[in-house]
């Protein structure tokens, strides 16, 4: 375990900053955190959320609980988060689960699969149908409490350097995209590449890939993305409702008192509602920006692609479950769920949101 804990560190530096970092042991009931996330310094949205779920949960402890963050590369290096806070190298990370499908399948399920939930079905999923129980289940195999930290809403399809109309356009498109929505493309003949986000402007400026998905309109507009292609696609049908992890090393977990979990899992649940509420936000302000580009082609993908991504999704899904029986379980449980709050929305959610539409035309 030493071995591994100095392996996750970077460099010989980096083992001697944190050998002078506060160890979380106790002293006097105050503990001093380290958050560790896959986020570079200063990325609007996700290391923003992160540092301000950090200052909250520190405030509301009124510092009884100091969390510190650490951006990639800071204390362990970009996507050896999950390791590190599992090893105890860092008592929590704040990043997107499914970059870690390969350790369980299950995890994907927690963050977004395609055509799933919206941000307000999986909230209810997972607070109130089982969804934290099975989680919690998933992540205790890697020593691991998970809890809701962050949702960026429903995404956008991705920027393309060319019109693509129909399935056959994606035989041979060089596509960069993460989760089980990469797997849905690889099936449709492309080829899916995985890019750094402060690569991708790059790489589809040179001509390296074809297309990317990132976020949505304000993360987008800030990596420049509007700059490399002119073809915008929507919706986003890989990731409905992305949800960000708080991870907290499960041994510092149980180790805290019943107070200081509560406190900690009320600072994640209110981040949950106060990011949504600004990437929404923020994306108004950034689509009107990309509308007033003329040369922005803001596209709806066809109804053609639509049903062939759900055919396949639907596929990718399903090998997912076939992997493992807590996978399985995870996977039945999701999808009984899904249906049933797919059922209410269509008479509330959706109801409304189209007769508002005819009252307002």
């Amino acid at each position: 375990m030493k071995t591994r804990r100095r392996q996750l560190l970077l460099g010989t530096s980096a083992i001697a900053t944190a050998g002078s970092l506060p160890a979380p042991a106790i002293a006097q009931g105050l503990k001093e955190l380290k958050m560790v996330t896959d986020w570079p310094e200063n990325t609007v949205g996700l290391q923003t959320s992160a540092e301000r779920l950090a200052r909250s949960i520190t405030a509301m402890s009124e510092r009884r609980l100091t969390v510190t963050v650490y951006p990639a590369g800071r204390l362990v290096r970009a996507l050896e988060t999950f390791d590190a806070v599992s090893a105890g190298v860092a008592d929590m990370y704040h990043t997107y689960e499914g970059y870690f499908g390969s350790k369980s399948s299950a995890l994907y399920f927690f963050t977004t699969v395609p055509y799933g939930m919206t941000t307000d079905e999986l909230c209810s999923w997972i607070d109130f149908g089982g969804g934290q129980q099975l989680w919690d289940e998933v992540d205790a195999q890697f020593n691991i409490k998970p809890l809701m930290a962050t949702n960026t809403g429903v995404q956008m399809g991705g920027w393309f350097t060319k019109e693509i109309n129909r399935p056959g356009d994606y035989k041979g498109l060089r596509y960069r995209m993460a989760g089980p929505g990469a797997e849905v493309l690889r099936r449709m003949g492309a080829t899916v590449v995985t890019t750094a986000p402060g690569d991708i402007a790059t790489a589809l400026k040179s001509g390296a890939i074809d297309a990317a998905e990132w976020i949505g309109p304000w993360m987008d507009l800030d990596l420049g993305l509007n700059k490399a292609a002119d073809h915008y696609y929507y919706p986003g049908f890989h990731e409905p409702g992305t949800s960000l992890t708080l991870g907290v090393n499960k041994t510092l977990w149980e180790g805290l008192t019943a107070g200081e979990r509560a406190l900690i899992e009320a600072a994640a649940q209110a981040e949950v509602t106060r990011s949504l509420a600004e990437f929404n936000t923020e994306n108004v302000k950034s689509l009107k920006l990309l509308r007033q580009d003329k040369r922005i082609k803001i596209l709806r993908f066809s109804d053609e692609l639509i049903r062939t991504f759900g055919t396949l999704s639907r596929e990718v899904l399903a090998a997912a479950a076939a992997k493992d029986p807590l996978t399985r379980k995870v996977h039945d449980s999701y999808m009984s769920f899904l249906a049933g709050v797919m059922d209410w929305g269509e008479l509330s959610e959706t109801g409304y949101r189209d007769t508002r539409r005819l009252a307002l035309a």
